[in-house]
């Protein structure tokens, strides 16, 4: 009877109302079996679920610096690849208007050309840069010669209406934009013809009692060579102030002038 006691708890699990069963009944050894089973479970889903949240968070971590680091590189190559303004184009024409102020190489009582200490006039040039760096022009000048002034004893004039020189000149110049700034330095030779000098047939000294007559039947166009340098600064893409001076060399003895140059250029 007491093995079927035992067979039938055993089947119908009811534990109280069975005797002489022994303590590691298969009951009890489900029960606990069970329980092991639970336990091993439940510490399985904690290693997982602390592993998941360690690998989340080493993911977060990893794409927040990547987003940084990435987004820092970005901005650093956005910096080095933002080109500069260009102020001067490779291919464009020029054209500039100047104030100029002219003095003689020699004393005016030695020139025997303008016959001026100095003089004040105008310029216009118009010039086509081919490449950034090289361009070919024309340059016009004025003077306006006041020779009255330089003699103190008056003096003998053949042309009453000669106190103007001026002059045309075909000129190659070399400009150096330096690159993102607004600042190009230039210098230009030229060659060309002036016009409206070596009118004064003589005058009285100051220094002597002698009388001075010089008679000189040349026409008072001569041949002129140029060389200048300067800089040009813009203020727009389009506008610029430029300054300059240049030495004129005219055809013959003591007859030379610089030019000193103020004015605005206008490209295109």
């Amino acid at each position: 009877m007491a093995g079927k006691r035992e067979f039938l708890c055993h089947n119908r699990g009811q534990l109280r109302g069975c005797l002489g069963v022994p303590k590691m009944s298969p009951v009890h050894f489900m029960i606990d079996g069970q329980a092991g089973l639970n336990q091993n479970t439940g510490a399985t889903t904690m290693k997982k679920l602390t592993l998941t949240l360690c690998a989340m968070t080493a993911l977060v971590s990893a794409a927040y610096a990547g987003t940084t680091m990435s987004s820092g590189k970005e901005m650093k190559q956005a910096v080095e690849q933002t080109p500069c303004p260009e102020w001067y184009a490779d291919n464009e024409w020029n054209v500039g208007i100047s104030g100029v102020y002219a003095p003689t190489a020699n004393e005016y009582r030695e020139d025997t050309y303008l016959g001026v200490d100095h003089a004040w006039g105008g310029a216009i040039d118009a010039k086509y840069f081919f490449r950034r760096y090289f361009g070919v022009g024309i340059q016009g000048f004025g003077l306006s010669l006041n020779r009255n002034e330089n003699d103190d004893f008056g003096g003998f004039d053949d042309d009453d209406d000669s106190d103007f020189a001026g002059g045309i000149v075909g000129t190659f110049t070399l400009r150096y934009p330096i690159p993102c700034t607004r600042f190009a330095p230039y210098a230009w030779v030229g060659g060309g013809y002036t016009f409206g000098g070596d009118d004064r047939s003589g005058i009285f000294s100051d220094d002597d009692d002698d009388f001075d007559f010089t008679d000189d039947d040349d026409e008072d166009g001569r041949l002129m060579a140029q060389y200048g340098a300067g800089f040009e600064v813009r203020f727009t893409q389009r506008i610029g102030l430029t300054n300059d001076v240049s030495f004129n060399h005219v055809e013959g003895g003591e007859n030379d002038f610089f030019q000193v140059r103020t004015g605005l250029n206008f490209a295109f």
